[in-house]
C-alpha cells in the first residue's frame, strides 16, 4: 500500500487568523474570571467596576473580527468553544482548592490563595451565562448591522462602518452583560447597584470609543495573518 501524503484526503486548512484568535480568546475567557476578583474605581468618578472587563472587551474584539473574516458562523463557534478552557479551569480550581496544602508552605500566602481562590468559581460560575448571552448577541448584532451588502472593511468607507457596527453591537451586549455578570457574581454580598452601573458605563464607554478601533485594527492583523506566504 502506497502510503504517502497523496494517497490521503488533503485536510481541511484552519485559517491561521482563526488560529491565533482562538487561542488569544481562550485565553481571555479564563483570565476574565480571575481578574473579576478585584474591582477597581472608574476614573474620573466613583462608580466600581470589575477588573475581568478589560479581559471581556478583548473577547468582543476578537469575535467581531472573526465575524467580519470568516462569517457570523465561526464567530458563533469561537464563542461556544470558548467556553471549555472556562469550564475546564474552573473544575482544575475546585480541584486544588481541596487538595491539602505542603505544610511547607508560606502560610500567609495559602490564606490569601484560599480566599481569593474560593471566590473565584462563584465569579466563573456567574461567567458562562453573561459570556454566552452577550456575546453571541454581540456576533448577531454586529453581523445583522453588516446587511446582505457585506463589505470587507477596506477603504475609508468600509472602515467608518466597520468601526460603527463594532461600537453599537459592542455596547448593547456589554450593557446586557454588566446586568447579568454582576447580578449572578456579587448579588447578596455586596451593594451592587453601582457596581452594574460602573461597569455598564466602562464598557459602554469604552465600546464606544477603544473597542471600534481595536476590532478595526485586529481585522487588519487578520488579514495580514491569511495572505499566502
Amino acid at each position: 500500500m502506497n502510503d504517502t501524503p497523496a494517497s490521503h484526503p488533503t485536510a481541511p486548512s484552519l485559517p491561521r487568523s482563526l488560529f491565533v484568535f482562538a487561542l488569544l480568546y481562550g485565553g481571555m475567557t479564563v483570565l476574565a474570571g480571575f481578574l473579576a476578583v478585584k474591582q477597581v474605581m472608574l476614573w474620573p468618578t466613583a462608580l466600581g467596576v470589575e477588573a475581568g472587563i478589560f479581559a471581556f472587551l478583548v473577547l468582543v474584539v476578537l469575535s467581531s473580527a472573526t465575524a467580519q473574516i470568516h462569517g457570523s458562523a465561526a464567530a458563533n463557534r469561537l464563542v461556544v468553544w470558548g467556553f471549555l478552557p472556562l469550564a475546564v479551569s474552573i473544575v482544575l480550581i475546585l480541584l486544588v482548592l481541596r487538595l491539602p496544602a505542603d505544610p511547607a508552605m508560606w502560610p500567609e500566602g495559602l490564606e490569601a490563595f484560599q480566599l481569593i481562590h474560593a471566590t473565584t468559581p462563584r465569579i466563573m460560575a456567574a461567567g458562562p451565562v453573561a459570556y454566552l448571552v452577550s456575546l453571541l448577541l454581540n456576533v448577531w448584532i454586529f453581523s445583522r448591522l453588516r446587511g446582505a451588502g457585506a463589505d470587507d472593511g477596506k477603504g475609508a468607507r468600509g472602515s467608518i462602518g466597520l468601526m460603527i457596527r463594532g461600537a453599537i453591537a459592542s455596547a448593547l451586549s456589554q450593557a446586557i452583560d454588566s446586568v447579568i455578570f454582576i447580578t449572578l457574581a456579587f448579588g447578596g454580598e455586596r451593594e451592587i447597584g453601582s457596581l452594574i452601573a460602573g461597569q455598564a458605563l466602562a464598557k459602554i464607554v469604552l465600546s464606544l470609543v477603544l473597542v471600534p478601533f481595536l476590532i478595526a485594527f485586529a481585522v487588519r492583523i487578520a488579514q495580514r495573518l491569511d495572505r499566502p506566504a
